[in-house]
C-alpha cells in the first residue's frame, strides 16, 4: 500500500483498567474501503470513535492524511465524514432542517441538502420530524450528511442496521462510487454479506485485538471458494457457519 491516508500505530484503549483495545496496528490506502467484522465487544465501535476523534487512544497514534486530532482539531475533523450507530435527532426537525444544519457546518447550502436528501429518498418527508423516523429512514438521514463535502475519509459504525434490501444496495453503490472518485471508507459491520459485497480489505477483531488484516484477494487466494461467512466461523470456531460456500 502507497502513502496511507489512515494510520492506526501501536493504539491501546482501556476502560476503567480493563483494556479493551490493544496494541492495534492498522492502514487504510486512498479509494479504498476497509470493513472491521468481529462479534459483539470486539472493539470495532472503539476503534471508530478513535478514529471520528470521538474518544480518544490511551496510547498510540491515529492520523488521517498525517494529522493527529491532538495538534489541530478542526482540521483533523474537516477530513472526516462520520455516522454514528446511532444518533438522538432534535425533536420537531425535519430531514431538509437538520441537514441544513449539517451543510452549514460544512460551508454549504440548501442546495447540496436538498441533493443528498434526494439520493436517499428523503426528498419529500415534507414537515414529518426525523425523530418520528423509522430505524431504516434515520440511516438514511446519518448517511447522506456523512456525503456532504465529499471527505477524504468515510468512517461508519454499522451503517446498513435497519436498511430494508432496496436501500441496502444503493448504500453498497453510494460507497462504491465513493471510493472509485478517491474517498476512504472504513466502517464497522456485523452482516458479513455487506463486508463481502464492498471491502477491498477486511479486518477482523476479537477482544480488542486483530485477528486477520487481508485483502479481500489475499483472502480468496488463502481460502479458496469459502464464503466470509465461513471464514468468519473458521476463525471464531462457530461450528454452524464453518465451511460456508458462497
Amino acid at each position: 500500500m502507497t502513502d496511507p491516508l489512515v494510520r492506526f500505530e501501536a493504539v491501546h484503549k482501556v476502560f476503567k483498567g480493563k483494556t479493551v483495545i490493544g496494541e492495534v496496528h492498522l492502514q487504510a490506502g486512498r479509494g479504498e474501503v476497509v470493513a472491521l467484522c468481529g462479534g459483539n465487544g470486539a472493539g470495532k465501535s472503539t476503534l471508530i470513535r478513535m478514529l471520528a476523534g470521538i474518544l480518544r487512544p490511551t496510547r498510540g497514534t491515529i492520523t488521517v492524511d498525517g494529522l493527529r486530532w491532538e495538534d489541530d482539531r478542526k482540521r483533523y475533523a474537516q477530513q472526516i465524514g462520520y455516522m454514528p450507530d446511532d444518533y438522538r435527532f432534535s425533536a420537531g426537525l425535519t430531514a431538509l432542517e437538520t441537514m441544513l444544519f449539517w451543510a452549514r457546518l460544512r460551508g454549504l447550502g440548501k442546495k447540496e441538502a436538498r441533493e443528498l436528501l434526494a439520493r436517499v429518498g428523503l426528498e419529500d418527508t415534507g414537515t414529518k420530524p426525523v425523530a418520528s423516523f423509522s430505524k431504516g429512514m434515520r440511516q438514511r438521514v446519518l448517511f447522506a450528511q456523512v456525503l456532504l463535502a465529499k471527505p477524504p475519509l468515510i468512517v461508519m459504525d454499522e451503517p446498513t442496521n435497519g436498511l430494508d434490501p432496496f436501500w441496502m444496495e444503493s448504500f453498497v453503490q453510494h460507497v462504491r462510487q465513493a471510493a472509485a472518485s478517491g474517498q476512504t471508507v472504513l466502517f464497522s459491520t456485523h452482516q458479513l454479506e455487506i463486508a463481502e459485497a464492498l471491502a477491498d480489505r477486511l479486518v477482523f477483531l476479537r477482544d480488542g485485538h486483530v485477528v486477520l488484516n487481508s485483502t479481500r484477494d489475499e483472502l480468496c487466494d488463502q481460502q479458496g471458494t469459502a464464503s466470509l461467512r465461513g471464514q468468519f466461523g473458521d476463525l471464531f470456531g462457530i461450528p454452524g457457519m464453518m465451511n460456508s460456500k458462497v
